[in-house]
């Protein structure tokens, strides 16, 4: 069991590794199960050491193969197995390949599979989840989905085997119904949908094996997305020189703070301060410039009136930030039609998208270096749709919105994703806590911040959302997520960057 991999993969990605290795590495298919169902028993008894009986569920496929090989290694072990298989009295026969092999092994090793109906308890102290693998594309039929509802109700744990039963593999998305797991270990290719839609609320602690799969075969097949980690941070932040000056680092532009929502543009302007910028400005309502001067004094605030009044400023900095707090009055029509004549690299949210949204602008970003942020609400305005849509489908929504912008796409949610339509990168750091209100604000002065400091789009983005989302967990960790404030970030936004963690 290794640390988690940044490279995802498809379900049939994931078939052509397995291939691969089979056919050029010379790696028996039935080699790979038996490895496969070892790491899973020992993923068991790492977890759950005392455990003395265990309830196996196994589907016909090489996902139920796996299970069966996990049965017979905990009847080695001195365990008490149910072993169960959905499927009726010519389940056996039905099998092929390594998953009848597996079968006949586990068999003679003494394992006594039954067949599963409703009326069979279900006693194992630990169940181990291997009805429905990564060919899952349909909704789970019955009696799948009865047991699948059965199992989450239970307060058994439970162990998913390389993905849980009735999730979509490359999407995550929930097929009708789907296991809740204590643990998922998934096997050579680490599963784009572990990480997307519905998964986070299934797949538990997620655990990796590459089964002893030689690099040269992850050399021949493609990628499909990469996690981004603290290596990424470091990779685009190496230590400065030590003759380093302000200059050296940009300066940002943050424009918005509209009536009554001052604090968002000034959280994001402190943001962009904390996490490196060598200068920052910002362009607010002119109410607003006393409690920026007394909140962040590094911050030199402009009390402005109109988009003709941040022009001078326009021509001073390299980066600019707009939409928190910016509102969709003719003030902030204003000051984004004078921010996009100006082609400065650039971070669109909140507002700022929503009146692109309703000017129809989409096509004008073309033009621009920018990255936009999009919530799955602003996504779906920008996209002429609606939430569910978006997040039921957020890969294609990400590479759509690229499409029609042009632009570095993150789009928000649990498990963000980035896009600049060549490589799309997933944030699995991040957690509930961050439901609240100010989080995407400070998250556009982390981007901002970044790109002041020489970073390319995709990289101050796939850079800032992982810094932003894992200072959240940090904070998290030691005074929970209820209550957590965007503010509370600051400071550990500006450790994870440092790799003070």
């Amino acid at each position: 069991m290794n640390i988690l991999p940044s490279a995802l993969y498809t379900a049939e990605q994931t078939r052509l590794l397995d291939k691969t290795a089979i056919e050029t590495a010379g790696i028996p298919g039935f080699t790979l199960m038996k490895r496969a169902g070892r790491a899973v028993f020992s993923a068991l008894l790492n977890r759950w050491p005392r455990v003395a009986s265990i309830t196996v569920l196994c589907g016909g496929g090489n996902n139920g193969g796996d299970g069966f090989v996990v049965a017979a290694l905990a009847k080695q072990k001195g365990l008490q197995v149910q072993a169960l298989f959905v499927g009726g009295q010519g389940f056996a026969a039905g099998l092929s390949g390594e998953a009848r092999e597996a079968w006949l092994w586990a068999s003679g090793e003494g394992v006594h599979f039954e067949p599963y109906d409703a009326a069979t308890p279900l006693h194992g102290e630990v169940i181990v989840d291997a009805l429905l693998g990564t060919g899952l594309t349909g909704e789970v039929r019955e009696p799948f989905a009865a047991l699948i509802e059965r199992i989450n109700r239970m307060n058994t744990p439970v162990l998913s085997v390389d993905i849980p039963s009735g999730l979509c593999s490359d999407t995550g998305r929930m097929l009708g119904s789907a296991i809740k797991a204590d643990i998922t270990i998934s096997f050579i290719g680490l599963k784009f949908g572990l990480f997307s839609h519905n998964a986070v609320n299934h797949v538990g602690e997620v655990l990796f094996d590459d089964l002893r799969i030689p690099d040269t075969v992850y050399e021949q097949v493609d990628v499909a997305a990469f996690r981004v980690t603290q290596e990424d941070v470091a990779e685009c932040l190496p230590p400065r020189r030590r003759t380093a000056h302000k200059g050296d680092f940009g300066h940002v532009l943050v424009v918005g703070g509209n009536s009554g929502m001052g604090g968002a543009a000034l959280m994001a302007a402190e943001m962009a301060v904390s996490c490196g910028a060598g200068k920052v400005s910002l362009a607010t309502r002119e109410e607003h410039v006393v409690a920026s001067l007394i909140r962040v004094p590094e911050v030199m605030v402009k009390g402005v009136r109109s988009g003709l009044e941040i022009s001078p400023l326009l021509e001073q900095v390299s980066v600019v930030v707009i939409g928190p707090g910016l509102g969709r009055d003719a003030w902030a029509d204003h000051m984004l039609q004078v921010v996009l004549q100006s082609n400065k690299p650039m971070v669109l949210d909140a507002d700022a998208l929503n009146l692109i949204a309703d000017k129809g602008l989409l096509s004008r970003l073309k033009s621009l270096p920018s990255v936009i942020t999009p919530h799955p609400g602003e996504a779906a305005r920008l996209l002429g749709t609606d939430t569910a849509e978006i997040q039921s489908a957020r890969q294609s929504s990400v590479e759509q919105l690229h499409r029609e912008t042009g632009a570095v796409v993150l789009l928000k949610g649990s498990r963000t994703l980035i896009s600049d339509g060549d490589s799309l990168y997933v944030c699995s750091a991040g957690n509930p806590g961050m439901a609240s209100g100010g989080m995407g604000d400070v998250l556009s002065g982390v981007i901002g911040g970044l790109l002041a400091q020489k970073l390319s789009l995709i990289d101050a983005a796939r850079v800032g959302a992982y810094a932003h989302a894992h200072a959240a967990d940090l904070c998290a960790e030691q005074n929970g997520e209820i209550g957590l404030k965007a503010t509370d970030l600051i400071p550990y936004v500006r450790s994870v960057l440092n790799g003070i963690v």
